[in-house]
């Protein structure tokens, strides 16, 4: 019951015991984390240190203010004064983990809220304060108390959330059962369960733009789309999804689906769909992946509509990977096989690259080893990776309505694709974790090769579409921007609203969201973002615009540009038989 309801009375007050013990567990809280850092210091690799030694005394101090702001809590808190949480306010207004008025009108959730956002917020500026430590590994411990404070939030726990005691209350302990069940459940799969499993299935409603599987390898199937126009136009798109997840997050449902909204502007559209890896693949690397799988689907594909070119689309992994397929091409005299090359959200320059960069230490990289004996990373490994890069929304949130509220699961064709894992090859996973993320050695001219090729970014002259969003937490905007460094071609570069999966599935039919964009060059984000201009809604529109000014000639729509009319001949109805494969 609120304060609303009926007005301050001792029901609602704490009880001195009370306010006793949570003053002890704040305290108790500082201090733990005050030891937890010391601790840490002290088993940091000698590399860590600067040549002077770590100096706490600067994070130490940085507790006075912490103790202070605790001061000002109580003072509030037992005068009953009403006011906003101290610290940044605004942010923590937005906090969703504490949407529900329960946190802000009942008196004791209320200073558990504060008293919780209160710390947090001081845990955080105590590792900023740590000095002599390099910036890597102050990340690296600015990301571990972020997932710590993400995980002792009092949201996560039933004792000290109001929605989930009073919903205990309500079904008389039925939700603690339900949610019970769900966890068992999740136990049992390896997998936290994000959104209802039986509402979507690919084939069903997703992944249902109509084509045929013309090719099969041990790597990849290759899909092409039944035109929707009478004429097309006469160069066609590849698009190289990645192969971490699965090819339909560009074919979702119907009115998200990119893949079918291309084919309806006249545009004909293939698609790799990439095998999941089992013991079989355990010798395959990047090299395979550049010659076995982007430049045999784009040979493949000329010599089916007897063009010279193709337009290629490589998303995250498969346009870092295109990157070095355009440089190996270049090398070797054949640039022209591609007319253009579109990047969304892909990375080329690790140097800034977010907060996977956390995850390629030496002890990271050796439990990868271990967990990949037969020659393949399980999915789900990479799955709770990236879950973990936004623990807050992706884990600890259904944690709470899941397990602690027992809520049924909501629909959610995106979370659907995000759970639907696939398994990497372990050698290929190891080294681009090292050579890329570790090391940055894509950038290095010749310091990596493809079958003897040695790749040379500088080379790389195609004319170059670069999509970035604004709020990815996978592939920084700043790290995206870098593409257009180290190309020697003309490049436009697009801001996208939103992160990694919104930012690029936003149909026009949406009007969701925006994107940016700038005439004038610009040699910086910063600068760009500056000079740039603002368009309401979808980026697709821009896109395929580009897209044919890169090549407006069309022509019909018939022969073999309809699946299975041509040389190679239907093997199956897409979504074909890799993306079912576990």
């Amino acid at each position: 019951m609120s304060t609303s309801d009926t007005g301050p009375n001792t029901a609602t007050m704490p009880s001195l015991e009370d306010m006793q013990h949570w003053t002890w567990v704040i305290g108790r809280a500082q201090q733990m984390m005050l030891e937890h850092g010391l601790d840490m210091m002290a088993h940091l690799p000698p590399a860590a240190a600067l040549s002077h030694e770590i100096d706490m005394s600067a994070a130490i101090r940085a507790s006075a203010d912490f103790w202070s702001d605790t001061m000002q809590l109580w003072t509030r808190f037992l005068t009953q004064e009403p006011g906003e949480p101290l610290g940044q306010a605004a942010e923590q207004a937005r906090d969703r983990r504490f949407k529900a008025p329960q946190w802000h009108e009942q008196p004791v959730f209320d200073f558990i809220r504060q008293s919780y956002l209160v710390l947090a917020e001081h845990m955080l500026k105590g590792v900023d304060a740590i000095e002599g430590v390099d910036a890597r590994h102050k990340e690296q411990m600015r990301f571990a108390t972020r997932g710590l404070l993400d995980a002792m939030s009092p949201a996560n726990f039933p004792a000290t959330n109001p929605e989930v005691l009073e919903k205990i209350v309500e079904t008389k302990g039925e939700s603690l059962l339900k949610g019970l069940q769900h966890m068992l459940s999740d136990m049992a799969r390896g997998q936290m369960t994000q959104t209802d499993p039986d509402a979507f299935e690919v084939g069903r409603n997703l992944a249902t733009t109509p084509g045929k599987v013309v090719k099969r390898t041990p790597l990849y199937e290759l899909i092409q789309y039944t035109p929707a126009t009478p004429d097309v136009l006469k160069t066609p798109v590849v698009i190289f999804p990645p192969w971490i997840n699965r090819y339909y997050i560009l074919d979702l449902t119907p009115e998200k689906s990119f893949i079918r909204w291309a084919v309806e502007q006249g545009v004909t559209v293939f698609v790799v769909s990439w095998k999941s890896a089992d013991a079989s693949m355990k010798d395959v690397v990047w090299d395979d992946y550049v010659e076995g799988g982007q430049i045999d689907a784009i040979d493949t594909v000329r010599d089916l509509l007897d063009v010279d070119s193709v337009h290629a689309i490589g998303y995250c992994v498969a346009g870092t990977t295109l990157a070095a397929t355009l440089a190996v091409l270049a090398e070797r005299g054949q640039a022209d096989k591609v007319k253009s090359a579109t990047f969304l959200t892909a990375q080329v320059d690790f140097s800034r690259a977010g907060d996977l960069v956390n995850f390629v230490d030496d002890e990271q990289l050796a439990v990868i080893r271990s967990l990949s004996t037969e020659g393949f990373l399980d999915g789900r490994y990479m799955a709770a990776t990236f879950n973990l890069l936004r623990g807050r929304d992706l884990i600890w949130s259904y944690v709470t309505n899941n397990y602690l509220l027992g809520k049924d699961y909501t629909p959610f064709d995106l979370l659907h694709w995000n759970s639907d894992v696939t398994n990497l090859p372990a050698k290929w996973h190891y080294a681009y974790l090292t050579d890329l993320y570790r090391d940055n050695r894509l950038v290095e001219p010749g310091s990596l090769s493809v079958g003897g090729t040695p790749i040379d970014l500088r080379q790389v002259k195609t004319p170059a579409y670069i999509q970035a969003g604004r709020e990815d937490h996978i592939a920084p905007a700043e790290s995206v921007w870098k593409l257009t460094e180290h190309f020697s071609g003309p490049t436009r570069f697009l801001l996208a609203g939103s992160g990694h999966i919104a930012g690029v599935i936003n149909p026009p039919s949406s009007g969701k969201y925006q994107y940016w964009t700038n005439g004038r060059r610009a040699k910086t984000l910063e600068s760009f973002v500056k000079g740039a201009k603002e368009t309401k809604g979808s980026w697709w529109p821009d896109w395929v615009a580009w897209l044919r000014g890169q090549d407006s000639e069309t022509t019909p729509a018939k022969g073999a540009r309809v699946p299975g009319d041509g040389k190679l001949k239907s093997l199956a109805d897409a979504p074909g038989t890799y993306v079912r494969m576990r």
